[in-house]
């Protein structure tokens, strides 16, 4: 009896370990819900930790003051995220421009949980700094925190210091990478005389933004990218090459609505962290809804804008501002990736292809 009941729970360790062992081979990507900013955490297979901007300061709600971190919407959406991913601190923080919507959380994340390393592309212009207040102040409060720790400006093509991924810069400082990256290249039949231009004249075009690549997987994060930059690296030639995963450019805006990129980077799923009222713009989901070649398009929120073009209910984390769902997608090696929609409890499979 004993010998049986010895076996059995050596074998139930083995299973969880064995369980827990297959979970760790994955990369980690946690659409983090903060109201149409963004916020996207990243768990390498071997536990470091990327985090890919901080949303909004205080309640979310203007004026946008860092307050009590406690009481803080955004940086404690976060923190459940890294507790759910069984991390304790931010090995990275990348914040891709300096807008409040991106930024902003900073000042109250770092009282919930350390963060070691700060990645940006260094200031804000003289332009910005001199007609916008609001993101000047959220830049200033940013700062405060980076002095306090290590700090780096990677330039495109460079990549960031992580393990067991390779994580690449394609756009920084309204300058993008001058060569493909490997397997991109192709001339883009897709591209007229000029892209969209931006609806933010300053920070959206200096975005960071990274190709992250594990194994046969690659997601691709521009941030708010748009104008000549998000158009340079789809066109006269495509330089990033086809993606499994796409995070739509500014938060879904009508200015991220470029046939060309969609034709360049052929995502088989696209994520779009809007918000009820911020981002998913009606121009965006009627381009989606052409492209066949995407598998799936998952939204963070309901637009209210988008109207009927809203994609299914079963592929929207949240239905309305009630709830602070995430989604999150798991990668493997081979290419494979599972979607779970953090409302319904369901996951998608998309095999390696």
């Amino acid at each position: 009896m004993k010998s049986t009941l010895a076996s059995a729970t050596t074998a139930a360790i083995l299973a969880i370990a064995l369980s827990q062992s297959v979970y760790a081979k994955t990369l980690d990507i946690y659409f983090i819900d903060v109201e149409g900013g963004q916020s996207t955490l990243l768990v390498t297979p071997g536990g470091e930790t990327l985090l890919i901007d901080t949303g909004f300061a205080a309640d979310g709600k203007s004026p946008f003051k860092p307050g009590d971190p406690a009481k803080a919407r955004d940086a404690n959406r976060i923190l459940a995220a890294a507790r759910d991913a069984g991390v304790k601190q931010i090995d990275y923080l990348l914040i891709t421009h300096f807008h409040d919507d991106h930024d902003g959380g900073v000042t109250e994340l770092s009282q919930l949980m350390p963060i070691r390393t700060f990645i940006d592309h260094g200031n804000m212009t003289p332009e910005a700094q001199r007609d916008d207040t609001r993101s000047v102040n959220a830049f200033n409060a940013y700062k405060a925190v980076r002095d306090k720790g290590h700090h780096l400006e990677p330039k495109p093509g460079e990549r960031l210091p992580l393990q067991g991924i390779e994580a690449t810069v394609v756009s920084a400082a309204a300058a993008t990478i001058a060569k493909p990256l490997a397997g991109a290249g192709k001339s883009n039949p897709a591209c007229g005389p000029s892209g969209l231009p931006a609806a933010d004249p300053y920070e959206n075009p200096r975005s960071t933004g990274i190709v992250v690549q594990f194994g046969k997987f690659r997601f691709l994060d521009l941030g708010d990218l748009s104008g000549p930059p998000l158009f340079a690296l789809a066109c006269p030639q495509d330089l990033i090459g086809s993606v499994d995963a796409y995070l739509v450019a500014h938060h879904g805006g009508a200015d991220s609505a470029e046939p060309a990129t969609f034709a360049a980077f052929e995502p088989r799923i696209a994520v779009m962290n809007n918000g009820v009222k911020k981002g998913g713009a009606p121009q965006t989901y009627e381009l989606l809804h052409k492209i066949e070649a995407l598998q799936d398009v998952w939204q963070l929120h309901r637009s209210e804008s988008a109207g009927k073009e809203n994609f299914a209910a079963d592929r929207i984390a949240n239905l309305d501002e009630s709830t602070a769902h995430w989604l999150k997608l798991s990668a493997s090696e081979d290419g494979s990736f599972v979607m779970l929609n953090g409302r319904t409890g369901e996951a998608t499979r998309y095999p390696a292809r």
